[in-house]
């Protein structure tokens, strides 16, 4: 059983940033943000190395969470989408991780990871993310989903709404179109999923130039990574 002294190691890999703090079962940060850029090439042994780099700065810790832009099936990586597919492709991360770091670690999709940790808890909340790309979670109750790859999924013909919403989108056609293509695409969401709150997170929400419906909240950024800690309550001890 989980010890509500733990300390939790929690890494929230991103396209551009990796960030790393300590949280424990209350949601306490224990520690300063770390914070360093995405290695260039992002291959795997490049984006390990700078972890283990990280995580040395840190003295005590008992278990480790981290969050990682793709999609992650039991610790492996599937797709990742910011990263590199190619690069990635079926790479056991967590195994790396726990191998290396010599402590119980859980590895999950970074949306997800900021979904748990912002989710009230009641009814269907969905998370979105606005950054180097877009990323997407839905909490039932509290209670994760499985995982839906919702930037993979086309918009239009030519494009899925990481290339719609994403960074280099945002660089290319500029704030105003952005945001009118960032208005239609929460009325889809809220017709397709029908959720009770979005919660919108990401370094570019602040762009946010249209009024909000009253369900939908900007959240803290910096909260986020607290997802760390809900995962092992809700899954560490399966």
């Amino acid at each position: 059983m989980a010890q509500t002294d733990e300390k939790i190691l929690c890494i929230d890999i991103g396209g551009s940033h990796i960030k790393a703090t300590i949280v424990n079962y209350q949601g306490e940060f224990l520690h300063n943000y770390e914070r360093e850029k995405t290695p260039s090439p992002p291959s795997p042994e490049n984006l390990v190395k700078l972890i283990l780099e990280m995580a040395s700065r840190f003295q005590e810790y008992d278990k480790v969470t981290a969050g990682f832009p793709g999609f992650i099936k039991k610790g492996v990586v599937k797709t990742a989408p910011k990263l590199g597919n190619d690069l990635w492709k079926d790479y056991d991360l967590k195994n790396e991780l726990q191998t290396n770091l010599k402590k119980p670690t859980l590895v999950i999709n970074d949306a997800d990871l900021q979904g748990l940790s912002i989710a009230e808890g009641k009814g269907v909340e969905m998370l979105i993310t606005l950054g180097t790309g877009f990323g997407s979670a839905i909490m039932s109750d509290g209670i994760l989903t499985p995982h839906l790859e919702i930037s993979q999924h086309p918009i239009t013909k030519r494009k899925n709404y990481n290339d719609y919403l994403g960074q280099a989108s945002l660089d290319k056609v500029g704030k105003k179109k952005w945001n009118k293509r960032l208005k239609r695409v929460i009325g889809i969401l809220s017709v397709v999923f029908n959720y009770d709150r979005l919660y919108i997170s990401g370094g570019n929400a602040k762009l946010i130039d249209f009024e909000l419906d009253d369900n939908i909240i900007i959240a803290d950024n910096r909260e986020g990574i607290k997802g760390g800690m809900v995962l092992w309550k809700q899954f560490g001890e399966e």
